[in-house]
């Protein structure tokens, strides 16, 4: 179990993040390829990883250098999974070529006790080492994560829209009691399941926390093992709906409608159905803002979803629809091109 005790300073200074972490996207992504539990959910990016690691000649550096040092267990080095990665790939590959040797050496060194580190392991202290090593983590990406990218951030927007909710309703403490099946909000602290081998206090003392949702985390969430590190807290994206049963929001409106080029391709009720998923709507507010009944709404929303258009996660009572990437360009060239003209 971890308990995270917040202050009011912290949940003032609690955030989600904009997109996935891509380097927590490395590290959950080579704990599925080491498990077949929840094998289910990934089985075409199980498949098609395994397949592009062979053709691209990474499969023994994967098994050897990665997996080892990316164990399921309760540790791996924190300083793989380092904060700027928030801000991008680039940025967090960055920041684990500069980290101090004597940090590489003692995180190996925990890892070595609870784990048991590859006898090579140690060398990672070494700048050149390191250098390959990153090169490694950037090729693994190309290959496991980089072809997901448009999905995870449908993913991760749709959990954004879920969240922007809960906040709304109810602050940030709602939005913290409405995270998941693994988390219990009891004020000040949020109750985590965590590592069965784990039981820890992470005291915030006004820091905040940064909520970084994880396509690939099936199971728990995950925290550095330092607590001097900036607080992180990489939680599950695919999990159970809140059991709590929330109100539906106001009625979307329709006053800025749906370009007329929109409308041709998809039809008017479609249009603007894709029109007020641009920030989030339920079945019951694409019904009000089209005109049209519960039904036929629930039924342009499939058609869209069907199309690759919106994505849908259930909030409450409720579903909630939201646009991926490619509904967001569709929306972003009818409003050029009414623009234009």
């Amino acid at each position: 179990m971890l308990r995270v005790h917040f202050g009011e300073a912290d949940l003032a200074r609690t955030r989600l993040c904009a997109t996935s972490d891509p380097l927590w996207d490395v590290a959950i992504s080579l704990h599925r390829l080491q498990t077949r539990q929840g094998r289910w959910a990934y089985a075409d990016w199980h498949r098609t990883t395994r397949r592009r690691l062979r053709e691209k000649g990474l499969e023994r550096a994967v098994r050897n250098v990665l997996l080892p040092l990316y164990p399921r267990g309760p540790y791996f080095p924190d300083f793989l999974t380092p904060f700027q990665a928030s801000e991008g790939l680039d940025a967090g590959l960055e920041a684990v070529l500069a980290t101090a040797p004597h940090r590489v050496r003692a995180e190996i060194g925990v890892l070595d006790r609870v784990e048991g580190a590859p006898p090579w392991a140690g060398r990672l202290a070494e700048r050149g080492v390191r250098e390959e090593f990153v090169r490694l983590l950037r090729a693994y990406h190309d290959v496991a994560v980089a072809p997901y990218e448009d999905e995870v951030q449908a993913r991760v927007e749709a959990e954004r829209a879920v969240r922007a909710r809960a906040l709304l309703d109810g602050g940030v403490e709602g939005m913290l009691a409405g995270l998941g099946p693994w988390a219990r909000w009891e004020r000040p602290v949020l109750h985590v399941d965590y590592h069965p081998a784990v039981d820890r206090d992470l005291r915030l003392e006004g820091r905040g926390m940064l909520l970084v949702p994880s396509y690939f985390n099936l199971q728990r969430p995950i925290t550095f093992a330092d607590p001097g590190l900036p607080p992180v807290l990489v939680y599950p994206l695919i999990h159970e709906p809140p059991a709590a049963d929330l109100p539906d929001p106001p009625a979307a409106t329709s006053a800025d409608p749906p370009a007329a080029s929109l409308a041709a391709l998809l039809g008017r009720a479609r249009a603007v159905a894709l029109h007020a998923v641009a920030h989030g709507a339920t079945t019951g507010e694409i019904a009000r803002a089209a005109g049209v009944s519960a039904s036929s709404a629930s039924r342009h929303a499939t058609a869209l979803r069907d199309a690759g258009l919106i994505t849908s996660t259930r909030h409450g009572g409720s579903v909630l629809h939201t646009l991926t990437p490619v509904g967001a360009s569709v929306l972003r060239a009818a409003a050029r091109r009414t623009g234009a003209a």
